[in-house]
């Protein structure tokens, strides 16, 4: 494949990113709400818009971009081959609540894709930051590692003997839907009650306490005691999670992102890391949790890194250029 440029989309429950760029790193970025009504390919034809206009933006032509990486919200399914979304939170038909206003069972957005590119890459959004992380960040180099965001939602992307984990239809790495406990109130947005997400996701821990997760987190960390207790046990029951995760693959490093990871992982993390090390030394012994190196982009860069050339990759490792989109 002869590339020009590359693209790149992020594309999540609320909103959609779309990078495109060149040898010498990302040229532009933008990004908008992810669209939810409309036809059922409203979605993947937003997305071929969106790149149209980054690369309008830096001044190249659509045409010479030849490849696109995709890191997305899931779970997938296979349709003709190709991945389709069957994500709840943006299918109206799979959704569990009622203010999803369409009827769409799964969006095919390979197939769309594939009628423009040459070459496209779709992995789910951990797994694609585990691309990233291992390609440029934080575990270049590692063979048993997992990816894990703590956000809204919990996920992994796994990495075991040096291989990223994908399985039959590229869901592997769906673990925050482990199930850890009966509490009937702990509702995830997939159905399940008592998952590691239902337990421990910021959405989830705010509707269970009628409270968003920004200002309970911000409470705790303040010395509110209550608020800290239900912090305190949002991390336990994440690093329960984790630990299951240690005893299935043997894995070594965590890299862990996500926003609230980001802003309280610092005080959060010996609870974290004392649930996976407090068990079974023979497994959990020298485990380690490490901050994704990549931040907000590493969704960005994990969907670049899905299809960019091995040349450019090199340069990019010793230069970073992504750092330009940080601003």
């Amino acid at each position: 494949m002869n590339t020009e440029f590359i693209a790149a989309l992020d594309i999540g429950g609320t909103k959609m990113a779309a990078t495109v760029a060149g040898p010498d790193g990302p040229l532009v970025r933008l990004s908008q709400p992810v669209v939810k009504t409309g036809p059922v390919r409203a979605l993947p034809e937003q997305a071929l818009a969106l790149i149209d206009a980054a690369c309008a933006q830096a001044g190249i032509e659509p045409d010479a971009v030849a490849a696109v990486g995709v890191a997305s919200c899931g779970p997938f399914v296979l349709e003709d081959e190709m991945i389709a979304l069957a994500a709840p939170n943006l299918c109206g038909a799979r959704a569990l609540a009622a203010d999803l206003p369409n009827d769409w069972e799964t969006i095919p957005l390979e197939q769309v894709l594939r009628e423009r590119f040459d070459k496209v890459a779709i992995e789910n959004d951990c797994v694609a930051a585990l691309a990233a992380e291992l390609g440029f960040g934080a575990v270049i180099g590692e063979t048993d590692c997992v990816y894990v965001t703590w956000s809204t939602g919990v996920g992994f992307g796994l990495c075991v003997d040096g291989r990223i984990l994908r399985g039959k239809n590229g869901n592997a790495g769906h673990a925050g839907h482990m199930l850890l406990s009966d509490n009937g109130e702990a509702v995830c947005g997939c159905g399940n009650r008592g998952d590691v997400e239902a337990l421990a996701s910021g959405r989830n821990i705010g509707n269970r306490l009628g409270k968003p997760a920004s200002e309970l987190f911000r409470a705790a960390r303040e010395g509110d005691q209550a608020a800290r207790e239900a912090a305190l046990q949002a991390a336990r029951w994440f690093g329960r999670g984790l630990y299951n995760v240690v005893a299935a693959l043997d894995t070594r490093v965590f890299v862990i992102g996500g926003s609230v990871w980001q802003h309280h992982g610092d005080w959060l993390a010996p609870v974290v890391l004392e649930e996976i090390t407090s068990r079974l030394p023979a497994l959990t012994a020298g485990v380690k949790i490490l901050p994704a190196a990549l931040g907000p982009l590493v969704a960005d860069v994990g969907a670049l890194a899905l299809v960019v050339p091995p040349a450019w990759g090199e340069e990019w490792r010793r230069t970073a250029p992504w750092q330009k989109l940080a601003g």
